[in-house]
Order: C-alpha cells, then sequence, then structure tokens
C-alpha cells in the first residue's frame, strides 16, 4: 500500500509519557544521529532507547548486529525506529535471528548499501542488503530526491520486506540538512504502526497483550 505526502496523516503523534505500550529503540545510521536530527527529539519526547555503536563512522556489520541483537534482548517486542544504514541493519538482524523479539519497524530512507562513492565504501560491508519478507509489522519511509537511495530502490526494499511504503515527494535524506527537524509528521507515522503492531498481537477478545 503506497501513501503519499499529499494524502495527509490521520494519526496523532503518539507520546509514551504515562501510557503503557511496546518499547521503542533509536536505530541510527552511519555517524550517528546529532542533537537536531528528529531521532534525537524522538528519543526525548517518547523515553526511547538509542542503540548505541562503538565505532559510528567505521561500522562493522558483526559488530552492529550484535549491538541491535543485544538491545532487542533487553526490550522485547521493541518497535525498531530505523534511518538510513539503521534500516540495512534491521534487515541483517531479521535474517540472522528470524525477527525474534522484535515487534516492528519503522523504516526511514533506506540507505543503498551498493551505491558508489566514498560514503559507500563504508556500507559494502553490508551489502548485499537482505531483502526476505519480515515477519512483524513494518513501514518503509522514502524520498524521491534522496543522494542515498532511489525512490525505485527503496519501494523494491518495501516489496522485499512485505512492508507499506510512504513516498514523502521529494524529501531529500530525511534528516536536518533536508529540514526535518522534529519532523512531527513521521511520529504520525509512528502512532500508526505502533496501532498496526498492537493490533497483530491482540487476542480475539480485544484486550491488548503486556509488552
Amino acid at each position: 500500500m503506497i501513501y503519499s505526502e499529499a494524502s495527509g496523516f490521520r494519526a496523532e503523534p503518539p507520546s509514551r509519557q504515562g501510557a503503557e505500550g511496546p518499547p521503542i529503540l533509536i536505530v541510527p545510521g552511519l555517524y550517528n544521529s546529532g542533537p537536531d536530527h528528529w531521532q534525537t527529539h524522538w528519543e526525548r519526547a517518547l523515553g526511547a532507547e538509542r542503540v548505541e555503536q562503538t565505532d559510528w563512522e567505521r561500522p562493522a556489520l558483526g559488530d552492529w548486529t550484535i549491538s541491535l541483537a543485544e538491545a532487542v534482548r533487553q526490550n522485547p517486542g521493541a518497535i525498531l525506529v530505523a534511518h538510513s544504514l539503521g534500516c540495512a541493519l534491521v534487515a541483517h538482524l531479521t535474517q540472522v535471528t528470524g525477527g525474534r523479539g522484535i515487534g516492528g519497524a519503522l523504516m526511514v530512507a533506506p540507505a543503498d548499501v551498493n551505491r558508489e562513492g566514498p560514503a559507500g565504501r563504508l556500507l559494502t560491508g553490508f551489502s548485499p542488503i537482505p531483502r526476505q519478507r519480515l515477519p512483524f509489522p513494518s513501514l518503509v519511509v522514502a524520498s524521491r530526491d534522496d543522494p542515498y537511495v532511489e525512490i525505485e530502490r527503496a519501494e523494491a526494499f518495501a516489496r522485499g520486506w512485505g512492508s507499506r511504503f510512504v513516498d514523502l515527494g521529494r524529501a531529500g535524506h530525511i534528516n536536518v540538512a533536508s529540514g526535518h527537524g522534529a519532523w512531527v509528521k513521521g511520529r504520525a507515522l509512528l502512532a500508526d504502526l505502533i496501532r498496526e503492531v498492537e493490533a497483530a498481537r491482540a487476542p480475539e477478545g480485544g484486550e491488548r497483550p503486556p509488552f
């Protein structure tokens, strides 16, 4: 299912303050996400936890996967909020673990790890990006002028992962440089995903299970 920026968003931004809900793990990409990045804004606003990496400038797939796996182990049922290379990391972890412990994933501006260029060479260890269906609800958000992935490639990732797909139009890499700051509309997408995860976990009686 494809959504566009023009169609609007139906949900209000979620807040975890004083409410039950799945834990949220922030999964940054190459070089981490700085203080003005929307992932950092969300981390503060939602009481989320960032998945830390030992070396943000020289990503090693094995080390990064271990860090994410441990964070998921400590936060069962977590919603993963990934950006750029973090999206490839989520796909790799799922390939290794079968998605065990992951409640859902919001994948924003998935980096094409096969692209050429200086930054591309840092990502070769993450290539090829796994394309099998993810066994949990997921949403891919992409841009038509992202310098790190063509929109067609991002949509192909979404099809392979079985993810819903959101086309933001011309939104750059959906980061600080493209003017996304706190990205409140993105939090509405996260709210949609959380409801989808909770509905998938609810028993027939409709009661929401504990996370």
